[in-house]
């Protein structure tokens, strides 16, 4: 099973990186002492509007949701491995930067809203951490969202039911300041993701 994600994951790296390659400038990175992957000026075409459907039932918008710095991910909740141990790396990262002072959150956004509906991601989400959303929306919406973050996923074939996703396994970090500032990957530990989004945070001031 790791393997397949493996190979899914070495492909949601090349189109990332695709899309952030550095390009030096004779603007100085504020967060040049933050970043442990090189994003520079292609992180512009990384994140942007979307529209989805949280954990309450209610439609939100990109600025509903990133109202301060919020570490995204985009799963589902019937991933045997891969999504709940991220999730919950994830969730460590924020209580680490919570004991610390800082002010964050997690989302969670399915990339499987067949079987996410909203009673879902609430409970996967609730599960994990009281300060992570979950976040659904109909087929158009969460490929958007998607789209929007330079995410790859696809539903296997097979068993309707039981089917498994292929998907990316990135985690954004997004502030309503400066929009999109980095990724994580899935060796990152929590005392790395804390370490340098509370770095992130401290540089933006």
């Amino acid at each position: 099973m790791m393997r397949v994600y493996a190979a899914t994951a070495a492909v949601a790296v090349a189109v990332l990186l695709g899309v952030t390659v550095y390009v030096t400038t004779g603007d100085e990175d504020q967060f040049a002492q933050c970043r442990e992957y090189s994003v520079g000026t292609g992180a512009a075409s990384i994140g942007g509007p979307f529209e989805l459907v949280d954990e309450n039932g209610e439609t939100v918008t990109d600025k509903d949701l990133i109202t301060k710095p919020t570490l995204i991910y985009f799963g589902y909740t019937f991933c045997p491995d891969v999504c709940p141990l991220d999730s919950a790396r994830n969730a460590e990262a924020l209580d680490l930067l919570q004991t610390e002072g800082y002010d964050a959150q997690l989302a969670f956004v399915t990339i499987d809203p067949e079987r996410d509906g909203v009673e879902e991601v609430r409970e996967f989400t609730d599960y994990l951490h009281p300060d992570m959303i979950g976040l659904t929306g109909t087929p158009a919406q969460i490929r958007a969202a998607s789209k929007a973050y330079k995410t790859y996923y696809r539903k296997q074939d097979g068993d309707p039911e039981y089917y498994l996703v292929d998907h990316s396994t990135f985690t954004y970090l997004v502030t309503p300041k400066s929009g999109f500032l980095e990724f994580f990957k899935r060796d990152d530990t929590p005392q790395d993701m804390a370490d340098r989004v509370g770095c992130f945070i401290d540089a933006e001031g």
